[in-house]
């Protein structure tokens, strides 16, 4: 029969589409499953506000009738017409070691962008950036973390053999969590300090107190997050997603936030256990033990992840990055924590790269983003 490639479009094919990757990576000891409830969420356009402003569509490739790969197809409206792009995405490839299936996937994608007016594509992608992105394409031997993709190398070449090139990579540092902060950082944090007239640093012990600070940092990370790449402006209903779907996770003692004399937040920086071993313990459901082996994980955790972070384009030059790192270094030091990862950095955002590398930091994974012109 050979490769057949069919749009989903149905309750079953979605259940093929959201549960194939666990096929396929079965045995892939780095590979962490989704959640998922969450996923089921992703694609249902009743509870992902993206949806309702991009056009989408899910492919699965069937041989002999049993999925042997799938592609999503994106395209962002809102991001398109704010950047005046014409660009698709492809997201959540995934294959066996079989080139004419992703060829078969990604060509079917291809001239579904090429249909809706599109001249180029680009992945992996979601709606935007606080989806995974990228293939990892450097350190496939180290842990994955919350939000990133995890992926064998021939996905890689299957994805440049097609004709896709390089448009942005990402790196992750594994910065060690000292015993005591550097002299250096010491001496620009009591700078900092110093100079802190009418702004405070507040820290949290339980998830009550932050709930009134979830839309306040967001809308932050609105106006902070403009001109990064694939970045997309959160609605009201967006940030409740958002804040639903990780608000659980959070460890109040890692969310340090800078607030001026009125309480609004200038700043903040936010720092997850890395909850996957409890996840790959838990195969991705919550119940009816799943939460029991991801709050172990979470207590028991020796590195921590950053998962977002921002500050007021007007605050950038008074040190808060150097006073929220020294705060939150210090929750990890006494949480008995090893390492940070600092998820996902592009590799064109110097001043971040360069405060990482001060605390001692290495690159030691990287993730591609690929695009083609159509």
């Amino acid at each position: 029969m050979g490769i057949q490639i069919v749009k989903v479009e149905n309750k079953t094919d979605l259940r093929k589409f959201i549960h194939l990757p666990a096929i396929i990576h079965k045995g892939h000891k780095n590979w962490v499953p989704p959640i998922y409830s969450d996923e089921w969420d992703f694609y249902n356009p009743r509870k992902n506000r993206a949806m309702s402003y991009s056009d989408t569509v899910l492919y699965l490739a069937l041989n002999e009738g049993k999925p042997v790969g799938r592609i999503m197809g994106i395209i962002n409206k809102r991001y398109n017409q704010i950047h005046n792009e014409k660009t698709a995405r492809f997201f959540n490839l995934e294959t066996f070691q079989d080139y004419d299936v992703a060829q078969a996937l990604l060509g079917e994608v291809e001239n579904w962008a090429k249909e809706k007016g599109m001249d180029r594509l680009i992945g992996p992608m979601g709606f935007s950036d606080k989806d995974p992105q990228g293939l990892l394409v450097e350190g496939f031997h180290e842990p994955i973390v919350l939000a990133s993709n995890c992926n064998y190398p021939y996905l890689v070449e299957f994805v440049n053999r097609y004709g896709f090139e390089k448009d942005i990579d990402l790196v992750v540092y594994k910065v060690p969590v000292p015993h005591e902060l550097p002299d250096f950082y010491l001496h620009i944090l009591q700078r900092v300090k110093s100079r802190a007239n009418g702004f405070r640093m507040l820290s949290f012990s339980k998830r009550s107190d932050i709930k009134p600070f979830i839309k306040p940092v967001l809308s932050l990370v609105n106006e902070t997050f403009v001109d990064i790449y694939g970045f997309n402006p959160m609605d009201s209903d967006e940030m409740e997603e958002l804040a639903a779907k990780y608000l659980s996770f959070i460890d109040p003692r890692f969310l340090k936030v800078i607030t001026n004399a009125h309480n609004q937040p200038l700043a903040f920086i936010l720092g997850i256990p890395d909850i996957c071993p409890g996840i790959q313990r838990s195969k991705g459901y919550l119940f009816p033990l799943g939460f029991i082996h991801i709050l172990r994980a979470m207590r028991t955790s020796k590195t921590l992840s950053l998962l977002l972070g921002a500050i007021h384009p007007q605050y950038r030059n008074l040190g808060f990055d150097t006073w929220m790192g020294a705060e939150l270094l210090h929750e990890a030091q006494k949480a008995g924590m090893t390492i940070i990862d600092s998820h996902l950095e592009l590799e064109t955002n110097h001043k971040m790269r360069a405060e990482m590398e001060k605390m001692g930091g290495v690159v030691y994974k990287r993730y591609r983003i690929f695009q083609k012109k159509l």
